[in-house]
C-alpha cells in the first residue's frame, strides 16, 4: 500500500489530492485547494502555500508526492508566478523529506483518460470512475488527484 500525495501548483489556488493505491486498486483519502489572495505581498502568498502544504503532508503522511511539471505559457509572468508556486510546493514536500516525482500534463492526462489530448471535462469524469463517491473540492484539486493516479500507474 502507498500513499501518493498528487499536487498541481498554482499561485492563484493550488490543489492537492492524497490517494492509496493498493496494486492496481485506488482510494481517495482526501483532497482539497490552497487559494492565496491576489492583493497579498508575493512572499506571502508562496509561504501560505508552503505552510499549508506542510499541515497537508502532516495531516495524511504520504509516503511521496507526485507534481505536475512547468509548462510555459505564452505570458512570460504567467510562467513565472507558476515556477515559484510550483517552487514553494517543492520546498514544503522536501522539507518533510518526501519523493517528488514530476508528470507532464500530457502524460497524466493519458494515464488518466487514455489520451494527452484529453480535455480536463473528461479527466474529471473519470475521476468519478476511479475514485467513486469522491467530493473533489474543485478544480485545481481535480488536477491534483489526475496527477497522483498518473503516479500510482507509472509504477
Amino acid at each position: 500500500m502507498t500513499i501518493i500525495l498528487g499536487l498541481d501548483p498554482s499561485l492563484s489556488c493550488t490543489g492537492w489530492g492524497v490517494i492509496r493505491a493498493e496494486g492496481s486498486r485506488l482510494s481517495h483519502i482526501a483532497n482539497g485547494q490552497i487559494a492565496t489572495d491576489a492583493k497579498a505581498p508575493m512572499a506571502d502568498r508562496l509561504a501560505q502555500i508552503q505552510r499549508e502544504l506542510a499541515a497537508v503532508i502532516v495531516a495524511h503522511a504520504p509516503d511521496r508526492a507526485a507534481c505536475e511539471e512547468v509548462f510555459v505559457n505564452k505570458n512570460p509572468q504567467s510562467t513565472l508566478k507558476l515556477a515559484q508556486a510550483r517552487g514553494a510546493v517543492l520546498a514544503a514536500c522536501g522539507a518533510a523529506g518526501l519523493e517528488v516525482r514530476e508528470h507532464s500534463p500530457r502524460s497524466v492526462k493519458k494515464a488518466v483518460v487514455g489520451t494527452g489530448a484529453a480535455e480536463k471535462t473528461q479527466v474529471q469524469a473519470m475521476l468519478k470512475v476511479l475514485l467513486p463517491g469522491a467530493q473533489v473540492a474543485g478544480a485545481d484539486a481535480a488536477d491534483a488527484l489526475a496527477v497522483a493516479i498518473a503516479d500510482a500507474h507509472s509504477r
